[in-house]
């Protein structure tokens, strides 16, 4: 990937239990951090739209012509409206990354989705898709996975784009951006 590649880092806002939707925050980087746009758009919470929402973002905005990496802070937004990162790297034409901070439970996934989701099965298998990798990055670990990019290639712009701590910073920035459409300010560990 060229090094002025931009990557378009997506993180949920908090939500409370009665809430319908819940904001989406995208954020433009240049690598490893200068910013070059955020964008807005939203999810229904434990929904089926988070591709939509996504590929409208990214589609509606000024800046699609730029985006050529997409890092979402986790396979899922809004509880459990999970991203099916195959579909939507196929969709975009770009690839497409989770990071998390801790190892996922599937195990524990799976049991929740059971309990609560009646397509609990297709949610649970756009989930487990893709292969999660630990990735050392200069203050730990984080958890990838990947499509459309080669895992090494998909490693190294992770590590490339954490600057501090160890979050990539495209999807450190929409964190403190979604959390702050919900609570008026930042806050949380990003």
């Amino acid at each position: 990937m060229k090094d002025q590649a931009r990557v378009l880092g997506i993180d949920d806002g908090p939500f409370v239990k009665g809430m319908q939707r819940t904001p989406l925050a995208g954020v433009l980087v240049c690598p490893p951090g200068y910013v070059e746009g955020v964008m807005v758009s939203s999810c229904q919470v434990d929904g089926e739209d988070a591709n939509q929402a996504i590929i409208r973002m990214v589609r509606d905005s000024r800046f699609s012509e730029q985006v050529r990496m997409v890092m979402l802070d986790g396979a899922a937004l809004g509880g459990f409206n999970v991203v099916d990162v195959r579909a939507l790297s196929q969709d975009l034409g770009v690839p497409v990354l989770t990071i998390s901070r801790d190892r996922p439970d599937m195990d524990a996934i799976r049991s929740a989705l059971m309990a609560h989701f009646p397509d609990w099965e297709r949610r649970f298998e756009a989930i487990s898709q893709n292969q999660v990798r630990p990735v050392q990055v200069p203050d730990g670990l984080v958890f990838v996975t990947s499509e459309g990019v080669e895992e090494r290639e998909a490693d190294a712009m992770v590590r490339r784009c954490t600057i501090r701590g160890c979050l990539p910073e495209p999807v450190r920035l929409a964190h403190l951006v979604a959390t702050a459409l919900v609570r008026g300010e930042s806050r949380g560990r990003a």
